[in-house]
């Protein structure tokens, strides 16, 4: 039986997507339906966490706009996902960065891996 889940969800799956870990700073272009036009939007933050795998694959992505902390949630595998640019690679310790919410200013700065 799992089998053949497996074998539909991997329809569905993108051939080519970016190895991005925890920590990573990222540019996520999700394309936004306005009307009849559609365009790409950019959604650049720090991956704080991702979950699950296969078809399934989210990550959560951070930033901070006007003082507000945005966290958003992608699927991996969507279609409304256009491309994932990983700006700079970040050198953490830990699978989830949840610490960054309660952080500010250059106490929230992830150091990056060489």
């Amino acid at each position: 039986m799992s089998n053949i889940i497996e074998a539909i969800e991997r329809e569905y799956m993108k051939k080519e997507v970016p190895a991005i870990s925890v920590g990573d700073s990222v540019k996520v272009y999700v394309k936004v339906v306005e009307g009849s036009r559609e365009r790409l939007q950019a959604f650049e933050g720090i991956v704080i966490s991702k979950k699950n795998g296969s078809v399934r694959e989210t990550f959560t992505v951070r930033r901070v706009s006007f003082g507000v902390g945005i966290e958003r949630t992608f699927p991996l595998h969507s279609p409304r996902i256009d491309r994932i640019e990983v700006v700079r690679h970040g050198k953490v310790r830990r699978a989830k960065l949840y610490y960054l919410r309660n952080l500010s200013g250059k106490a929230a700065k992830i150091t990056e891996r060489i």
